[in-house]
């Protein structure tokens, strides 16, 4: 769509739900209580959504419980038929739930159309996977039984989503869920309610049945996710988030030995060899770090750079970086839009100020944005050293931290000096290369030669403190289900 003022934003009629969904119904919470979502660009409010208790996410996890064995009954390719119209509806509208994701998130409307789309084939992809969810027959060990293996729905899920994606992530977690024949109670991040809501709107005019997806708002996570992480009738968490808290959802699931992916922080290098195309590189980079604003858990987050073309790329990227235009996400030409909120802020202010107390030098930006509330400069800083806090916190925000190497021995070194692996980025034209880096980082997903590697059809997932399992891909419908061995026995005539 072509965004040509701010005048022109798509109509989201009827899909700016403001009401909790459970059982297949639209609810208030029974204390009436309600909490504003606001907008991060202007800090206004935009609307608000009901302030659901523990108890009523419980709710939630029993009409899920309901829903389960008609939902598990259904054949794969009835289940398919409900997740392709889905998928349908999603890509109608989605000019529409990219305006709720500007509104509510604030990245450029291009970018969070993109996200649409990119959600929305998670949805497609699963309904055909859904329909090859194979067992197995294994070889048998004896004469009178045989040995099959068969995939199930694991049951109850409860999904919790982050707010730098809060359309993506949700179709990610919640369309292999369905494809498996699980049932699922959804807990957006509170910050960014709507796409959820929309997506369920969406998937009930699909003929999804009541109870099968609910949809949890809340102002206190801490709550709901206290209760359901210790509901017996939850049998799986699936989270994406911080380190801190999927550590602490892992101990509250431990006591119900409970299934969990865990999709966590991230601290990508991005690494630069000195024979590599160094204008694809500065490209890689900028996609890399400077999408959503920084705040996402892939972002390249420590450019590591090889000496002797050190202060070329330096120059190459300064310039990109001094052609994004900051701004409203309706605002025509806007490519970065402003952080979730004051606390963000903070911290890449923090960041940036112990990098200059450190010594090293900010060669573009470093500050807040003259358009004031959220909004961060796109910086650039260099002589960074591996003790700064840019080269050892996620920063999740605007700030490319460039950093100096020289050997491929030091460069690995360098990229794996973290309790982070989620996701690593290398340029280089050595085809030897390019395979000892991809096998020695240490990540859950390795670029060589792409600053953006995110699809549906391959595996994403962290290593280290980065997680735990996979999403995407056929691999991402296994953790979904739970694999039974049936043996068979008095086959014998």
């Amino acid at each position: 769509m072509n965004m040509d003022s701010l005048n022109e934003r798509p109509a989201i009629d009827g899909l700016m739900m403001e009401r909790a969904y459970i059982g297949g119904t639209w609810i208030e919470a029974a204390s009436g209580n309600r909490f504003v979502v606001r907008d991060p660009a202007t800090g206004h409010p935009v609307t608000a959504v009901p302030d659901l208790s523990a108890g009523e996410a419980l709710r939630a996890v029993d009409a899920a419980e309901q829903a389960l064995p008609g939902w598990r009954r259904l054949t794969a390719k009835q289940r398919a038929t409900v997740l392709r119209a889905w998928y349908d509806l999603i890509v109608a509208n989605a000019d529409s739930l990219a305006a709720l994701m500007v509104m509510e998130q604030g990245k450029p409307f291009a970018e969070a159309r993109g996200e649409v789309l990119f959600g929305a084939a998670y949805v497609e992809w699963y309904a055909e996977e859904a329909k090859r969810l194979y067992g197995d027959i294994v070889p048998t060990y004896a004469d009178d039984r045989r040995v099959l293996l068969v995939k199930q729905p694991i049951g109850v899920v409860f999904a919790v989503t982050p707010w730098n994606f809060p359309s993506a992530m949700v179709t990610r977690k919640v369309a292999p869920a369905l494809a498996a024949g699980c049932t699922v109670v959804l807990k957006p991040a509170e910050q960014t309610p709507l796409s959820a809501l929309a997506l369920a709107r969406l998937a009930e005019q699909a003929g999804l049945p009541p109870g099968v997806l609910n949809v949890v708002t809340t102002a206190d996570p801490v709550a709901s996710g206290e209760a359901l992480t210790a509901s017996a009738k939850v049998a799986k968490v699936t989270f994406t988030g911080s380190t801190e808290v999927g550590k602490l959802l892992m101990r509250q699931c431990a006591a119900t030995v409970k299934k969990v992916t865990l999709e966590l922080g991230g601290h990508a290098p991005f690494v630069v060899f000195d024979d590599a195309d160094l204008a694809a590189a500065v490209d890689g980079a900028m996609a890399s770090k400077f999408r959503t604003s920084g705040q996402t858990c892939v972002c390249a987050n420590r450019i590591i750079v090889q000496s002797t073309i050190h202060d070329r790329f330096v120059e190459a990227f300064t310039d990109a970086v001094s052609r994004l235009e900051v701004g409203q996400g309706f605002a025509p030409g806007v490519t970065q839009g402003p952080l979730i909120d004051e606390r963000a802020v903070d911290k890449v202010e923090r960041h940036v100020a112990d990098a200059r107390a450190a010594g090293a030098e900010v060669v573009l930006g470093g500050r807040r944005h003259a358009l004031g509330g959220t909004f961060f400069e796109p910086t650039v800083l260099t002589g960074v050293s591996e003790g700064m806090l840019v080269a050892r916190e996620e920063t999740f925000g605007p700030v490319a931290p460039i950093l100096a190497f020289e050997t491929e021995a030091q460069a690995i070194a360098m990229a794996n000096n973290t309790r982070y692996g989620l996701a690593a980025y290398a340029y280089t034209r050595d085809l030897g290369r390019a395979f000892r880096l991809g096998e020695a980082i240490e990540a859950g997903s390795v670029g060589i030669n792409t600053g953006s590697m995110s699809s549906e059809v391959a595996p994403a997932g962290g290593m280290k403190e980065s997680g735990i399992g996979r999403e995407g891909s056929r691999y991402g419908i296994d953790d979904f289900v739970e694999l039974k061995q049936l043996c068979i026995a008095g086959l014998v005539g």
